[in-house]
This record gives structure tokens, sequence and C-alpha cells, in this order.
């Protein structure tokens, strides 16, 4: 498993669908996977920028991770943003048989990141949500990456900005590295 690490509008979907296209990986996005149910509830929390609870995110990853078992590798976007997903992410990787190879956190200066979610459109990037995910992601982040590091799992702090292609260098120069491609 490759994690992407970021708050919205750092790239994770753009780079996560990049690579898995050009390595013939599966991308998965807790965002999309969430969008996907269908559940209204889940999406009107989403559109007042709330988190899902843990235990629910944590069902859906397991079952999407599940259906990609035939697939070399998986990329994981927006997963995890609370320490008890990413414990569990780590206390599962036996069941999936799926390491956690590296997690790529792509560092974009909050400026930019405003004017790309600008850009982007979604109807649950309103003001209100933007501030509430980057308050939640700022608080959470640093526990899991801890958490990882404690647990000896590759981290990489790549700068986000610049185009998309030298983005992806960056990233695919880690993975080399790493020997995950």
């Amino acid at each position: 498993m490759i994690i992407f690490f970021g708050p919205a509008g750092a790239g994770k979907s753009v780079q996560g669908q990049m690579l898995a296209a050009r390595q013939g990986w599966r991308w998965l996005s807790t965002g999309q996977l969430l969008r996907d149910t269908r559940n209204i509830e889940l999406l009107g929390e989403m559109q007042a920028g709330k988190l899902i609870a843990p235990e629910k995110v944590n069902e859906i990853m397991d079952a999407a991770l599940k259906r990609a078992a035939s697939i070399s590798q998986v990329i994981i976007d927006g997963f995890p943003r609370t320490l008890v997903q990413a414990q569990w992410l780590v206390e599962s990787q036996p069941s999936h048989g799926r390491p956690i190879g590296l997690v790529v956190v792509l560092e974009v200066p909050k400026s930019e990141l405003l004017m790309r979610l600008e850009v982007r459109g979604r109807t649950d990037d309103t003001p209100q949500a933007i501030d509430e995910r980057f308050n939640t992601y700022r608080h959470e982040m640093y526990p899991i990456l801890s958490y990882f590091t404690e647990h000896n799992i590759n981290i990489v702090h790549i700068d986000g900005t610049g185009t998309v292609g030298q983005v992806h260098d960056r990233i695919m120069e880690e993975l080399v590295a790493c020997k995950l491609v």
C-alpha cells in the first residue's frame, strides 16, 4: 500500500489516479468511496465538513481493499484521517496481505490550497467545510505520522507545488528509492 496524505486540495487524487493509471494499480479514495455510497446522511455530514465516524470509514475501506485483492498495489487517498483509523490500518495489514510501503505527505501552502479548491468547485468545498477540514487535518496529522513512525513505516514529505508532472516526478523518485516500482 502507498498512502497519500495531505489536506484537501494538495493533489492526492490527481497524483493517485495518475500513478494508478501508469502502473496498473488501484486508486482508493476515501472521499470517492464515501460519495459512491449515495448515503444521504454521510453526504450531508461531508458537505458540512464533518468527518465520518472512523468505524464506518474503516468498514468501507476494508470492503474496498478486499475488492482490490487481485491488484498488485493499491494507492490510498484520504485515509487514515484519525489515529484510530491509522491503528486499524496497521493492525489489519495481515488480513489484507498488504504492507504499507510508503506514506507520501504532499506539502502545499494554505494559500495555494485555497486557490485549488476554489477552482475545483465541488459542492462539499464550501468555505466553512474547507476551514473545518483544514483544522481537522492539522489536528489529526501529527499523531498519525508519529504512529506510523513508531511502526517503522516509511514517510516522505514531498513538495506538492509546481506542475502536476513535476510533483509526479518527485513521487516517482521516492517510489523508486523505496523499491516500490
